[in-house]
């Protein structure tokens, strides 16, 4: 479904991050954006001031300037407001983080999104949504349990260890001072299969006793989602378990899983349920 989209009044939501990486992509988006609607600027310095913004739109339709994660803290923040459903999204990709945006249809380059933004047509998509309230555009993955969390990739790392270098300093510092002990690193087993049960509007697609090497959703067309489970394999690689449905559930042992570019866990239960044309975005006319 594709319906025009309206510019006389833009709400142009500068992500911080964008402001920093490549303030000229910035610059230009904007010009174009003033030139062709009247526009009113915001630039939150924080996740408080972003949401605060997009709730203070009033009539304005919201643009907003940034990577993957701007435009997935956007649509969480209308979606938390309930205002999904009345609101057509733009976005403009500056970062280097842009493949959703690009999965989607979004154009890349600063000139062409602004002017998908300006001249555009909505167009109603589906989202998945868990039983906490958050949101998946893209796609949801769920990979091999991990037996350190420590060792995990930097993005999955728990939260703050990754992001503060006094945190690193006093951790070599203790190390320098106390007596070596035997790595946790070398006795810890490997990363191996995680054991879930995963069921597809209520049916059981794969269970405890199937150890699986990973779990994929995306939403799919109609309103129902695309499910991809991958058993371990035992001598010939395994076939994929394929289903689709309205509802996922998946439980068993805790597990985290990304959805499109956010790590979240461990939880032992988690239920998404796929919202059909729950998000509006803009995209070029066809």
């Amino acid at each position: 479904m594709a319906t025009s989209a309206t510019s006389e009044q833009l709400l142009v939501v500068i992500d911080p991050v964008a402001r920093r990486t490549d303030s000229e992509s910035v610059r230009i988006a904007k010009d174009v954006l003033s030139a062709g609607a009247a526009t009113k600027v915001c630039l939150p310095d924080s996740p408080e001031e972003f949401a605060r913004a997009l709730a203070r739109r009033g009539s304005r339709r919201p643009v907003v300037i940034g990577d993957d994660r701007a435009l997935i803290r956007a649509v969480s923040v209308l979606h938390r407001q309930r205002e999904l459903a009345g609101c057509a999204l733009s976005l403009v990709p500056v970062g280097s983080a842009q493949s959703l945006a690009r999965s989607l249809g979004v154009p890349a380059g600063a000139v062409a999104a602004a002017r998908a933004a300006l001249e555009g047509a909505e167009r109603r998509l589906d989202l998945l949504v868990d039983d906490s309230d958050g949101v998946v555009l893209g796609a949801l993955r769920i990979p091999p349990v991990r037996a350190d969390p420590w060792q995990a990739d930097p993005e999955e790392a728990p939260a703050g260890a990754a992001g503060h270098p006094w945190l690193r300093t006093c951790q070599s510092l203790v190390r320098t001072l106390v007596p070596a002990r035997p790595s946790r690193v070398a006795s810890a087993p490997v990363a191996g299969p995680s054991r879930l049960r995963v069921e597809v509007d209520g049916e059981t697609l794969v269970d405890l006793d199937q150890p699986v090497e990973a779990v994929s959703v995306t939403p799919g067309a109609a309103g129902v989602a695309e499910v991809e489970v991958r058993p371990v394999s035992v001598g010939a690689e395994a076939s994929p378990l394929l289903a689709r449905g309205r509802t996922v559930t998946v439980s068993g042992a805790h597990f985290r899983y990304r959805a499109d570019a956010t790590v979240s866990g461990p939880v032992g239960i988690r239920t998404w349920t796929v919202r059909e044309e729950a998000l509006g975005l803009v995209l070029p006319g066809r």
